[in-house]
């Protein structure tokens, strides 16, 4: 039993029901594989209280108290990318206090914080936010029955080989140089875009291509792929097609082919695009 740490309670009234059947002290200690002068701290205490709980206070005080916690949770939300040494460099220097790593990493769960692995989202500029904001704000009275007119649309890549696979592995210490255990990568992985459409009616297409995607190919999806979607799902009634501003979308030969085959640009950002079925 670690130094400093309490006796459990069933431990002590056992104590203390052999020091009431007369047993020595040194003896209840042999009996109970305790040091005489445990046994003896807690007989005393019996003695002078008639109880046999812990006092209260023992055991070693935290180094951060609730004001410092505080401050330590303000500087970890304010600097979330931080490492965990660089905490403890910035807490040693605010708390003037000797703190170590481990100490740090303590606390921060204390602080009901927890060190995860960040999620990868697309970087948004003011500008992106501001044109989201506008559209979705323009769209707000879009009734139920219009957003089943929309044809969505997208495309993603997708790593073949080993993309971001291995990125976490579960293992012993000394496991770290098994082949079983490797993240592997390559220079340049082998990947395939995929480009689906759906609507309210259902889904369409899934078109599958190796390599990247300029404005040509992509005209050659709509083509191939788009047009034969939207008379399957809507049977002639007019749709919106919709799209995202990829430069294959926005190319100028693009949008001449849109106009061509009456695919008219809807009036938020070119993002949207109308179709009428003649």
């Amino acid at each position: 039993m670690g130094r400093g740490s309490p006796i459990p309670t069933m431990l002590r009234r056992k104590i203390v029901e052999q020091y009431q059947k007369g047993v020595t002290q040194r003896k209840i200690a042999k009996i109970l594989h305790l040091s005489s002068s445990t046994v003896h701290n807690i007989i005393r205490r019996f003695r002078e209280s008639g109880t046999i709980s812990v006092r209260k206070g023992q055991g070693r005080k935290t180094i951060l108290d609730a004001r410092d916690l505080r401050a330590l949770k303000r500087h970890c939300t304010t600097n979330r990318n931080a490492t965990v040494k660089e905490i403890t460099e910035w807490a040693q220097e605010y708390f003037q206090k000797p703190l170590s790593v481990n100490t740090i990493h303590r606390a921060i769960r204390r602080c009901q914080l927890k060190l995860y692995s960040a999620k990868k989202k697309p970087f948004l500029s003011k500008i992106h936010k501001l044109r989201r904001f506008h559209w979705a704000r323009d769209h707000l009275k879009w009734s139920v029955a219009k957003w089943k007119t929309v044809l969505w649309s997208d495309e993603s890549r997708f790593e073949v080989l080993f993309g971001n696979l291995g990125r976490h592995v579960i293992r012993t210490k000394e496991d770290k140089d098994n082949p079983s255990c490797y993240q592997r990568s390559v220079q340049k992985p082998a990947s395939l875009m995929v480009w689906g459409c759906m609507s309210a009616c259902g889904m369409g297409s899934l078109h599958v291509w190796k390599g990247s995607i300029n404005a040509e190919k992509y005209i050659q999806v709509l083509e191939q792929h788009m047009l034969p979607s939207r008379r399957h799902l809507f049977q002639g009634r007019p749709c919106i097609f919709q799209q995202d501003n990829a430069r294959p979308h926005s190319a100028s030969i693009t949008t001449s082919w849109l106009r061509r085959e009456h695919l008219a640009h809807h009036k938020e950002e070119g993002a949207t695009k109308k179709a009428q079925d003649d």
